[in-house]
């Protein structure tokens, strides 16, 4: 009985799902393992390894073409030659492991390499130094199984933050950032003497880096370029934020300008073997106030986000700074170690060898072989021979031990030198003693084996990037005031594509893109907005203005349900944009009076309405004398008769307010009415 199309197609979906679930686990093991994440042991991805391992393996001393190179390192990794000559020449542009002839790009425009065949490239003497032997390597074969490649290098830095990384595997990440050879190395030895320790990064661009939030390695930084003011209309750019090239910051301050953010006459790159980036202004703009709006609106400022993602024990796990330096710390003790103990392995045996051989000529004890006419009895002889002298060995005699007294030519026995002899013994026996006297104390070999680093290389290694705790651009204060505002009263749009056509009625004010307007009406209604293209206010708009936490608010103002003028002053307010609010009660016949922003020295004269039975019928007061209260505030009653009119007095004011004229029409007459 056959099956339905409908069934062999479910089946076939069904192989396709369990494929694909079988298979992406394992797929997705490789990516995270093989390819992106580094190993926190010698802080190398597997190609970076295999490249190294290549180099070591070609090393001659001389310079190989990288076309080469990446040549014989496809015999270790399965993937192609593209991903392993932009890893070598990531790794060379590092400055730490594989010398460089040719141009290999830069590192501060962003230039690429020359083609492989043109560039060469070798170890260099710390590589070769620390990252190789062959004694504490475990080899596994390579993907066709024609070669063996290390699982990892028995790197004696601490190369996993020496470098840095960064990696995309799926559902994971890692971007570690470098750190100075120098304070990685002190810091190991601060760890081995019990002492706590810190560390932070350095980039190769330089530039100056804030690391409030570094986080251990899994925080934040902030980096920015360093710029030099060369004059009041020439800045130039020195150092570069983390991973950016100079065409990058250009493209970034050409973008700003474009949009207004800041204003430049020109922008020149003169970056050879240091970074120079001059970028000239135009006249009225000034050096100090761009280099903020640099900071603010370009790339000369950048945030970084630092994840320390590793492989350890086989596995991806976040860790902290710290801890892998501790890790490194602790391997390399350990690496240290085995070395002696198989140094001191080989120098035991050589020893053995020398004592027996010793012994062998100079108690003539191949004399006892001559009528021996069998190869077992010679062994037996020999063996026999030795007996006596066994306290003087190393270890118990083996047969390998006699075929090679044996196998000595009888012109070495006739040329014998008991005093040569004598004398390598015992540097034999030297040698052993300082061995073993290192293996007593691993921490303090250990210490001067790294101090020995730093003093051979560690000025060409000096600290990049400058440390300091720089608080952020203010935006709103670094922008230019290049918007220009204006309320037309007639139509009672506000905008900055409103144009003035009164300039008796309308308002107009300068300003930058990220200011805030306030807008104060005639019946107390006051309410804060962005700068927008055009809105609609209505005409009945009194007093606008930038807002500003210094703002003090000079207010008169009439209650239309009591029919008395009270004062008040105050700060500017706190606020949600485009709420509205009131500086008083809403009543149809409420109004301000006068309105002057201001602190100092601002004056009102009120006219009364006339009374027969009063000595006055005006009177002049000084703002000042108010208190400063809430904007809510009912205010100060300034008489017990009807206001009829209130004008402001020009006087000689220490800082000159900003000052809303008397309104037209609004005087008082006897019953209180609108004129």
């Amino acid at each position: 009985m056959s099956s339905s199309p409908e069934n062999t197609e479910e089946r076939r979906q069904g192989k396709l799902h369990k494929l694909f679930d079988t298979n992406f686990l394992d797929y997705t093991s490789y990516v995270i393992r093989e390819r992106a994440i580094p190993d926190i042991n010698d802080g190398l991805k597997p190609v970076q390894r295999r490249i190294l391992q290549t180099l070591h393996n070609m090393d001659d001393g001389r310079f190989h073409k990288v076309a080469n190179v990446v040549g014989e390192t496809m015999k270790l990794h399965p993937h192609g030659d593209q991903s392993i000559f932009a890893a070598l020449v990531n790794l060379a542009n590092k400055g730490y492991l594989i010398g460089r002839q040719g141009n290999f790009g830069n590192i501060f425009t962003g230039d690429q390499a020359s083609a492989a065949r043109y560039i060469e490239c070798r170890l260099t003497p710390l590589s070769r130094e620390t990252l190789f032997n062959k004694d504490l390597t475990e080899f596994v074969d390579s993907y066709d199984g024609r070669m063996e490649e290390p699982v990892s290098l028995p790197a004696k830095l601490p190369m996993l933050l020496l470098l840095g990384a960064e990696g995309i595997a799926v559902g994971m990440a890692t971007k570690i950032m470098p750190h100075n050879f120098c304070e990685l190395l002190k810091c190991q030895i601060k760890y081995l003497n019990g002492k706590k320790f810190i560390l932070y990064p350095d980039f190769p661009r330089g530039g100056i880096v804030d690391v409030s939030d570094y986080g251990h390695g899994n925080g934040k930084l902030r980096c920015r370029a360093k710029i030099e003011q060369v004059d009041d209309k020439t800045i130039t750019v020195t150092e570069l934020p983390y991973n950016l090239t100079t065409q990058t910051l250009i493209d970034s301050v050409e973008k700003a300008a474009k949009n207004g953010k800041i204003k430049i006459t020109s922008i020149n790159d003169y970056t050879a073997e240091e970074v120079e980036v001059e970028i000239k202004l135009p006249r009225g703009v000034h050096a100090d106030e761009t280099i903020d709006a640099l900071y603010a609106f370009t790339d000369c400022e950048l945030s970084v986000s630092p994840n320390l993602v590793v492989i350890r024990d086989n596995m991806p796990c976040v860790v902290e700074v710290e801890e892998v330096l501790r890790h490194n710390t602790d391997k390399l003790l350990q690496d240290l170690e085995k070395e002696l103990n198989i140094e001191r392995g080989r120098l035991l045996d050589k020893l053995h060898a020398r004592k027996l051989e010793q012994i062998f000529i100079e108690e003539r004890l191949y004399k006892e072989i001559e009528e021996k006419i069998s190869y077992k009895a010679v062994i037996s002889t020999i063996r026999q021979a030795l007996f006596p002298f066994a306290d003087e060995l190393i270890r118990k005699v083996t047969k390998d031990d006699i075929e090679r007294l044996l196998e000595i030519k009888i012109k070495r026995i006739s040329r014998y030198d008991i005093n040569r002899q004598q004398k390598e013994i015992q540097t034999l026996e030297k040698g052993i003693a300082v061995i073993e006297k290192h293996l007593q104390d691993m921490v303090g070999f250990t210490k001067d084996y790294i101090e020995s680093l730093l003093k051979k290389y560690g000025k060409k290694y000096p600290r990049k990037s400058k440390l300091k705790h720089f608080d952020e651009v203010n935006a709103r204060a670094a922008a230019l005031s290049n918007i220009h505002v204006a309320y037309h009263r007639e139509s009672g749009f506000i905008g900055h594509k409103i144009k003035v056509e009164n300039k008796r009625k309308d308002l107009e004010l300068t300003c930058s893109e990220y200011d805030r307007i306030m807008l104060i009406f005639k019946d107390g209604l006051y309410r804060v907005t962005n700068v927008a293209d055009k809105v609609f206010v209505g005409s009945n708009l009194l007093w606008m203005g930038v807002v500003s936490k210094d703002l003090v608010f000079n207010i008169i103002y009439r209650s239309g349900l009591e029919n008395l003028t009270y004062v008040k002053r105050f700060k500017m307010p706190k606020f949600i944009i485009n709420r509205e609010y009131r500086l008083f009660p809403e009543h149809k016949r409420s109004v301000i009076q006068m309105l002057a922003v201001g602190s100092q020295d601002v004056r009102a004269r009120i006219s009364l309405v006339p009374s027969s039975r009063a000595r006055y019928n005006s009177m002049e007061i000084e703002m000042d004398d108010f208190l400063l209260k809430g904007a809510s505030a009912k205010g100060k009653r300034i008489s017990n008769r009807v206001v009829r009119r209130v004008s402001n007095i020009t006087g000689k004011p220490r800082k000159k307010p900003m000052v809303m004229p008397s309104l037209p029409g609004l005087t008082i007459n006897k019953e209180g009415d609108d004129g």
